[in-house]
């Protein structure tokens, strides 16, 4: 099966500052704000929606394609993603810019500055689709350049693929008319419950509109579990998914991402149910959370299947 993600790769760079933001910005002076943070250190993480989602793909035996952008200072990642038995073909260098880089700066009550360089993302990949057949191929539009996204999703429906449609934190930058056109002919439209607000108030569509426009609606609720949506019968069923059990949540930072390579892997890529392939998902996500940086877990086919009987009750292929 040909596994088609798209979205973005990243450098993400955490920064931890001893004290707190509150201590040196001062309120009547934020008008003329000059600071510095003297941080503990530095620690780079690969990333970028499209790298989360085919990292976790990988681990679940699959071998996804990475369709997007990267920049001159790509080698590191690109040995890392090697490594990890993911190809690197159609991954399309922008040699004047960087990769994207998030700058991440977290003070000790957890708030955080975070600066994003888009670099390369700011390019479109400019993926061959000739040679791609609809009877063999599932795909992800995740968050990344905003031309690929538009693009890509309106290829899929041409060719008849099936695409889950995940619009993330580009949510703002989309019309109206664009994000209904992308969320309408979707096999899975997946967003968090502030995502999904986000996506009600720009469109005025209720559940049921968008449910007219997509065939799933899974809304992802961090350590609320998620809520897998569809029509039966012209009623609207609401299949709500717990969690997976966790030993200590360390970092939220990707746990979206491995939920939906979870998802692709259950619901195209095994045959599973909607239902079952969220599950698959939510154990994903357990293992993403355990970690620092979204691409630091790991879990071999035995663990996975034992965590899942943990959690609920039943294999999970």
């Amino acid at each position: 099966m040909n596994i088609l993600v798209s979205g973005s790769l990243a450098y993400d760079r955490i920064m931890d500052f001893p004290g707190k933001f509150s201590d040196h910005i001062l309120p009547d002076k934020i008008h003329v704000l000059n600071v510095c943070f003297m941080i503990d250190g530095l620690k780079e993480n690969f990333g970028g929606t499209a790298g989360n989602i085919a990292y976790a793909l990988s681990l679940l035996g699959e071998s996804p394609t990475i369709i997007t952008t990267a920049g001159r200072d790509f080698d590191s990642y690109k040995d890392w993603l090697v490594k990890s038995n993911i190809t690197t073909e159609h991954i399309k260098i922008i040699d004047e810019e960087l990769t994207a880089g998030a700058y991440i700066t977290t003070d000790k009550s957890d708030n955080q500055i975070t600066a994003f360089n888009p670099g390369a993302m700011k390019f479109s990949s400019g993926y061959d689709f000739e040679s791609v057949a609809h009877d063999d191929t599932v795909a992800i539009v995740s968050p990344g350049n905003l031309d690929d996204m538009y693009n890509f999703s309106n290829m899929y429906k041409q060719k008849k693929i099936d695409y889950i449609f995940d619009p993330g934190q580009s949510l703002p930058a989309w019309t109206k008319e664009r994000l209904i056109e992308m969320i309408d002919g979707s096999k899975i439209f997946i967003c968090n419950d502030y995502e999904l607000q986000l996506t009600q108030d720009k469109t005025s569509m209720t559940i049921d509109d968008i449910l007219e426009k997509t065939q799933i609606l899974v809304q992802t609720k961090s350590e609320h579990g998620s809520v897998v949506m569809l029509k039966e019968h012209g009623q609207i069923k609401n299949n709500d998914i717990p969690a997976a059990k966790v030993d200590s949540i360390k970092d939220p930072t990707g746990a979206g991402d491995a939920y939906r390579a979870g998802l692709m892997k259950g619901f195209f890529l095994s045959d599973s149910d909607i239902v079952h392939a969220a599950k698959i998902g939510a154990v994903t996500a357990a293992y993403s959370v355990e970690v620092y940086g979204p691409q630091n877990f790991n879990f071999t086919p035995e663990s996975f299947n034992k965590r899942f009987e943990e959690s609920f009750g039943e294999k999970a292929f």
